[in-house]
């Protein structure tokens, strides 16, 4: 992840707790709130290796969650707004395919044709995951940290972000603030930058920052139990949006919209685990969702989903 390289695995955990050992840990986790760790003796900076071949996968990705299901899906979650319980939700799917690839050369493609901020790759065991994030979770130097939440998205650098765009990314920066509220000293957050117009591969998005400074002796285990999941991907406010959640989507969303990164003493750098291939089992996964709100319509939250998974299956392959 962003030129760290770590190798040789020497304890795995699913406690937080690890993390105040001050080695150097990839952790992942899940939406869900699953926490995995991997402990890695060797760090250095190096590139990943490059691709050996331009083979892709093949097959057809198969949706949980049909056209017609998902803007059902939409119009439900209007309906809550309208109740008054709650002001935005992300909605997700997840496509899958039977494969018995390896998501090393998949993950190789996308930094050669994708290169996300925060693309990451994290293998251990039968555990494997390929990550083009282009969303910060977290960043964490000593004491200060900083998230920034991605609300937004556009094909065109040309289009203009509308109105729902901007008071879906300006809510989420509200619940962000909040969340850091639990941990951070009070009258220390700060929005630096506040609805940024930031360009990624084949989309744009619309961006802003939230720091703060953390109380002292808080722990890790404090920091992931006030900020999972990440508001961007639940909703607003945070505990409605997750009942939606657990209510209407068919299966859990595991690997996708929870955390993929790196934790070494008091530094770290976590991205949202969006755009997203993970492998369970005989197949491989990929989650791919949308910010609904009262002014949201379906058939566009739908194509929204789809433009968010096009370009990555494009490079990884299979068939949409």
């Amino acid at each position: 992840m962003g030129g760290v390289l770590a190798r040789d695995l020497v304890q795995f955990s699913d406690d937080p707790a690890c993390l105040a050992d001050g080695g150097f840990w990839a952790i992942s986790t899940t939406y869900e709130g699953e926490f995995r760790a991997a402990k890695f003796a060797s760090i250095s900076s190096e590139p990943f290796p490059p691709a050996s071949s331009n083979e892709k996968i093949d097959g057809k990705w198969q949706s949980n969650t049909s056209q017609n299901e998902y803007m059902n899906y939409v119009e439900k979650i209007r309906e809550e707004i309208a109740s008054g319980g709650v002001y935005q939700v992300n909605a997700c799917r997840r496509l899958s395919i039977k494969s018995s690839a390896t998501l090393d050369l998949a993950f190789a493609n996308i930094l050669h044709s994708n290169p996300a901020p925060f693309a990451s790759y994290l293998r251990f065991n039968d555990f494997e995951i390929a990550s083009a994030s282009p969303e910060l979770f977290l960043t964490r130097k000593g004491n200060q940290i900083k998230t920034s939440p991605i609300k937004g998205t556009k094909r065109s650098a040309n289009e203009k972000f509308g109105i729902k765009d901007r008071a879906e990314n300006v809510m989420i920066v509200d619940l962000m603030r909040n969340d850091l509220g639990q941990i951070c000293i009070p009258g220390s957050i700060a929005v630096p930058d506040l609805l940024r117009d930031e360009e990624h591969p084949g989309l744009s998005h619309l961006v802003s920052d939230v720091t703060g400074e953390l109380r002292e002796g808080i722990s890790w285990s404090e920091i992931l139990k006030a900020l999972l999941p990440a508001g961007s991907i639940s909703g607003a406010p945070k505990s409605a949006a997750k009942r939606i959640i657990s209510e209407l989507e068919p299966t859990p969303r595991d690997t996708y919209c929870g955390v993929m990164g790196w934790v070494h003493g008091d530094q770290a750098l976590l991205s949202v685990a969006i755009r997203t291939f993970w492998r369970d089992g005989s197949y491989l996964h990929f989650g791919t969702g949308a910010g609904i709100t009262w002014s949201s319509d379906p058939q566009a939250e739908w194509e929204e989903t789809q433009l968010k998974a096009e370009r990555l299956i494009s490079i990884v392959g299979g068939e949409l």
